[in-house]
């Protein structure tokens, strides 16, 4: 008995372009593929005992950009910048236009306190500090084994 292998893409042992190679050529295009990239920046999170910091990386930005709100329990991070650019030269004009936007939105803890957040721009990373309410700040103590 000898295995024989199917493959539909091959007769006659050529290999045929398929429906999957045209796809995929498709949507590896530059066109495409320039597209497909998220323009939602990066964020990091972290903790300390008197605050939470926020780290979200947008370069290219100024911060006249940005557009930071609280609506209810929910911190609201977005942007927009569009960017017109016209060139002209012998008998033909190119304009270009660029868009690009994005929001973030992060659910606030109840030990935050909304009123002394602060934000910063700085080499392209907005800064956010949201200072703990005085109650929920961790108060660090020894406890003593017996």
């Amino acid at each position: 008995m000898t295995l024989v292998k199917f493959n539909p893409e091959k007769k006659n042992n050529v290999l045929l372009p398929g429906f999957n190679d045209i796809f995929e050529s498709v949507l590896e295009d530059n066109f495409f593929s320039s597209r497909r990239i998220s323009n939602v920046p990066s964020v990091n999170i972290s903790d300390s005992p008197d605050a939470y910091h926020i780290e979200l990386a947008a370069p290219g930005l100024r911060k006249e950009d940005f557009k930071v709100s609280v609506e209810r329990d929910m911190l609201i991070i977005s942007t927009e910048k569009k960017t017109e650019s016209s060139e002209s030269e012998k008998s033909y004009t190119r304009r270009e236009f660029s868009y690009a936007a994005f929001t973030r939105s992060f659910t606030l803890p109840e030990s935050a306190d909304v009123d002394r957040i602060q934000a910063s721009y700085q080499e392209g990373v907005l800064k956010l500090s949201l200072p703990k309410k005085e109650e929920a700040k961790a108060i660090s103590r020894q406890i003593e084994i017996q």
